[in-house]
This record gives structure tokens, sequence and C-alpha cells, in this order.
């Protein structure tokens, strides 16, 4: 499976992948997964927004257990983030049909569409339209960096962008769903651990902050007659990283859009963005603060005009108790380590996941894969081969006790 997905989507310059929403290479990757769906001779279905679903046994009877997670990517991405969790899925179902496994349970496989937002700006798209987070009419209004809208991407790829929205008949079918994800960040490599278990979200959100100066000529403009957004733009830069060291947070301007854009011009606008994220709401409030208070100041001085605009947030999300102890009495053989040779450490995250936006309305978990770099949303982004086999154990040891419990 990992063969057949790896070269999609993969940029011959940067080996990193860009496999955004509505485009061939997503086209791709949706082929792929009907592929795996149909070749296991699962019930094979697209929902009103886009989403993959492949069925063993009749989701109508409810209690479903669904696992998976997405195969989009963001610009120059790695090649596990996202779909790790799918190949997992489909390798964890192998493994129980192996065992001889007695599904009571319907068990389905997703693969959510346009997860990070790297076409449209905002994360977890298919997973906030099914659970009503974002309405039909913010939907329509997105729009991509050459004015492509949401729905007319999915015309193009043969998809009825008049049928989305909310999607709750289906989501109150399932009964778990669980995530599996390769770790970004360290924690794992630094404990040791193959695999952990998430407990958390970290509040993080999206903030676009447009500087506003005078275009003007390079050579001619004396300094102290300039407004030049960008000196305003990269002392808020700064101010984000000193706000967030000093409150244990993480800030950064990721992104960046200057007009005319001209190398012996002036900018008249200067417009970043900024993705921050805590673990406690009040922290991140904070930091908001301190940066909005510097990048005003800056402005002020340098006689630029500032709007700041929060372009998404998501609330810290605590998955399921019952679900995440479920996972560790589980794993954990009853807290026996020398049962399965695995501990199983509780970890805290600071990315978003679909498992997050679906907690509201359903039992979610998350099962992380060690990732020894610590790097994600870059090519460096790896897993070990025996630690992607780990997860799947874990994965399917999960699944076969809420499958036959």
């Amino acid at each position: 499976m990992w063969r057949e997905l790896r070269p999609i989507g993969r940029h011959p310059d940067s080996h990193g992948y860009r496999r955004f929403a509505w485009t061939p290479a997503d086209a791709e990757c949706r082929q792929w997964f009907r592929e795996q769906a149909e070749s296991r001779g699962l019930a094979y279905e697209v929902d009103r927004n886009g989403n993959q679903w492949a069925w063993l046994g009749d989701p109508a009877a409810g209690d479903a257990v669904v696992t998976g997670s997405h195969l989009d990517s963001v610009p120059d991405g790695g090649a596990f983030d996202g779909p790790l969790g799918v190949v997992s899925s489909f390798a964890a179902l192998d493994e129980l049909r192996a065992r001889g496994v007695d599904f009571r349970k319907p068990f389905g496989i997703v693969n959510f569409g346009d997860e990070e937002g790297a076409r449209f700006g905002l994360a977890c798209v298919g997973s906030r339209l099914a659970s009503g987070q974002l309405t039909r009419e913010q939907a329509f209004k997105l729009t991509d960096g050459d004015g492509i809208t949401l729905p007319q991407a999915m015309e193009t790829a043969g998809y009825d962008p008049d049928a989305i929205g909310g999607d709750g008949e289906r989501l109150d079918r399932i009964g778990a769903f669980v995530e599996l994800h390769v770790e970004q960040g360290r924690a794992l490599d630094l404990s040791g651990d193959r695999v952990g278990i998430a407990s958390a979200i970290w509040p993080h959100g999206r903030w676009r902050f447009d500087f506003r100066g005078e275009a003007n000529h390079a050579g001619t403009t004396r300094l102290v007659d300039r407004r030049d957004p960008m000196l305003s733009y990269a002392e808020t830069v700064l101010a984000a990283r000193r706000e967030a060291r000093l409150a244990g947070a993480v800030a950064t301007f990721g992104k960046i859009a200057v007009e005319p854009n001209g190398v012996n011009a002036i900018p008249s606008l200067v417009r970043g963005w900024l993705d921050s994220r805590a673990a406690e709401q009040e922290t991140l409030d904070t930091v908001i603060a301190g940066i909005e208070k510097a990048a005003q100041a800056h402005a002020a001085e340098h006689g630029v005009e500032l709007d700041v605009v929060r372009e998404s947030f998501t609330p810290v999300v605590e998955f399921d108790h019952a679900l995440r102890d479920e996972l560790a009495r589980i794993l954990g053989k009853d807290g026996d380590p020398a049962l399965t040779g695995l501990t199983v450490p509780v970890l805290g995250t600071g990315a978003g996941h679909d498992a997050g936006i679906l907690s509201g309305r359903v039992p979610t978990a998350m099962l992380f894969v060690r990732n020894p770099t610590g790097v994600s949303h870059s090519p460096a982004e790896f897993a070990a081969e025996d630690d992607c086999v780990a997860g799947v154990t874990a994965l399917a040891d999960i699944l076969e006790g809420l499958i036959s419990r």
C-alpha cells in the first residue's frame, strides 16, 4: 500500500507532497482509497461533503467503530501525516480478519477531505462540514489563491457542491472513532515508546494581520518619508516569538503576501498569517493579546494601518475519557506491559485533527506512532517500519476490543 501511495503528488524538486483538495493529486489519492476498499469487499461510498467511507457491515445498525484519517497534505508536506492513519486502518482490518475476529458491530474506514486546509485556508473542512461546525454558506465563501471557490473546485472534480452540509445522521451512527497519526513531535522518541495515546488537543487558531502602508520607490524615497508595512510586520514576527516563549506557547507567522511585491518597491500591503497554540485557553488569549498590542504599536510607529482578523479557531479538545481509558486498558493488557512489550504514555498535542473536530458529536480517541525526527509538515517527517507495524498492531488490538465488546 505504501509503495502505491508514495509517488502520488510528490514534487520532484522538494520531494515533499502537494496533495491539495480537489486537485488531480487528490483525485489519485481518492481513487487509491476506493481501490483499497473494493479489493477488500468493503461497501464504498462518498458522503455529501466528499468524505470517503469504506464499510464492513451495515452502518445503519448504529454503534459503528470507525478509524481513518486523511490523505491530503500541506504544501511540500511529509509522507506520513494523514496517510499513515489511512494505510494503517486498512492494514489493521487485514490483521483482524487474519485473527478471525467476530465483528459484532459495523466497522468503517474514512478518508476525510481537505484536512490540512492547504488550498482554501481552513483546516478540517470535510469533518467540519459533517459535524456542522462549518455551514454551507460559509463553505461557499472559501476561495483558493487563484480565486477559485470551494464549490467550483468540487464541481470541477466531479462532485456536487450543492449537497454539502451537516451530516448528523451519519455521525450519530458512530459509537467510536479512533484516529492513528504519526506523532508531530519527539515525546515518544524521548521516552523510548513506539505508540502513545492522545489526551487532548491544545486550543489553536489562525489570525491574519494586514499591514497597510504606502507604495513608493525603493531607491528615491528617504527613510524618514517611508510608510513601510514590512518593518511593522517584521517587528511583529519577533514579538510573536517573544510572547510565545514567555508564555510557554507557540506562535508562527508561516505565510506572507506582499503587494506590489517588487524588489525595488516599498510595499503598500504586507499580509501575514499567524498560527498560535497553547496548552490552556487563557495562555493562548494572553499570547494573542500581546502580539496584537505589539503589532499596533509598531504600526503606529511607522505610520501604517493594521487590521487583525481571526480566520479560524478551535478550542481545547479533551478526548472522550472513557474511550481513552479503554484504549489504555487494551494496549496495556490491564496494566501489565510485560504482556505486550509496550508502555502506553498519554500525550497532549498542539496539532489539530479530524478526531478533534468530531469529538463534540462522537466519542473519539487518537493513537500516535513514534517519529524519531520530531519533524512534521516537511519531507523530513518519518516513522520507522517497525514502529509503523507496532502502530498497526496496537490499532488492531484497539479495534478488536471495541468491535467485539
